[in-house]
Order: C-alpha cells, then sequence, then structure tokens
C-alpha cells in the first residue's frame, strides 16, 4: 500500500472517529437533558407563574424550593410538622395569612395554589431581608432569627451580610440543594 494511500486511510479514520465522537456527545447530551426534564418538573405550572409575577420571585426558584421541599408531593408533611409543596410551618402560616389579612386553616397547606402562594411570599419576604438567595434559603429552613444569628458571629459572617458558613447540617445541605436545582431549571426551562 502506498504511503499515499496510508495517510488517506488514516484521515479517514481521524474523521471518522471525530465525527462519532461529536455524535455520541450530542446523543449523550440530549439523554441527559431528558433525565434532567424528568426529573426537574413543571407541575403546578399555572399557580407558579402567577405567584412568581405577583411577587417578584423568579420561576425557577419556586420550582428548585417545591423540588427540595417535597418532590412536588403536596401532601408530603415532614417530622418538624412542615406541610405540602414548599413545606411550610403551620406557625408560619398563620403569620404569612395574618400579615396578609387573610383567613387562615392548617389544612389549607394542602391546597398547591394556597401552598405556592404563601411559599412564595415568604421567598420574597426573605429575600428582600437578606437581599441574597443563598441566605433568603437558609431562613427559609432554618428561621430568620437563627439566620439574624449566625449573621450577627463572626464565626459564620464575616461581615454581617454574607453566610460563610453554615452551622447547620440540614440548612447547609438545604441551601445547596436548592442552589442545584435552581441552576437545573434555569438551565433547561428559562434560558434563551
Amino acid at each position: 500500500m502506498s504511503k499515499l494511500k496510508k495517510a488517506l486511510l488514516r484521515s479517514v479514520a481521524v474523521v471518522v472517529i471525530v465525527t462519532l465522537s461529536i455524535l455520541s456527545g450530542i446523543w449523550i447530551s440530549r439523554i441527559m437533558d431528558r433525565m434532567d426534564r424528568a426529573s426537574h418538573p413543571q407541575d403546578y405550572a399555572d399557580a407558579v407563574s402567577y405567584y412568581s409575577r405577583e411577587y417578584g420571585v423568579p420561576e425557577y426558584i419556586i420550582y428548585a424550593v417545591i423540588k427540595t421541599e417535597s418532590d412536588f408531593d403536596s401532601s408530603a408533611v415532614s417530622e418538624d410538622g412542615a406541610i405540602g409543596l414548599m413545606q411550610l410551618m403551620p406557625d408560619t402560616f398563620a403569620w404569612l395569612t395574618r400579615i396578609n389579612d387573610e383567613s387562615y386553616e392548617t389544612g389549607m397547606l394542602y391546597d398547591p395554589n394556597t401552598n405556592i402562594k404563601y411559599g412564595t411570599y415568604y421567598l420574597q419576604y426573605l429575600y428582600q431581608r437578606y437581599l441574597r438567595w443563598e441566605t433568603a434559603w437558609a431562613a427559609y429552613n432554618a428561621g430568620p432569627n437563627t439566620v439574624d444569628e449566625w449573621l450577627a458571629d463572626g464565626k459564620y459572617s464575616r461581615d454581617g451580610e454574607v453566610l460563610d458558613a453554615i452551622p447547620y447540617p440540614e440548612t447547609e445541605g438545604f441551601v445547596k440543594s436548592v442552589g442545584k436545582a435552581a441552576d437545573v431549571y434555569r438551565r433547561l426551562y428559562y434560558q434563551p
């Protein structure tokens, strides 16, 4: 076989290998995208869209909290007594309804629309208080009084505004999980 034929065969082999690599990368990317979409649904889209606009909380954050808190189970109840899609505590729900001068019944927390409304309102309240989503998520999980204590403690915050460390493993895990889920939702559904 001539040198020219060998060089030509090597070139064709390289082109075939590169083409197959590109196609397999695209194929794998599509499979991963489908898996992400299956595990990150957009259930309750009407309520999420409405309360996102109403309270100025991005949809992908609302979905991330629902995914992390209940994995879209409207009947979920935690060991601590948090209820529904966004896992609101009955005391927090009662306080939020008083702020809004609305009626209150703990059973309303099982209603997806009500749960999303007040969970989103609470996220907005916490974001306005802390001006950082990660801090708002920490307060959503551990409570704002606890987060205020962390922000005032030099072990957890250098400047009193940003949490450098979260001493509760559950809250630290929650903040990381919501952040990861928010990134996935933003990538899948909210990027041009």
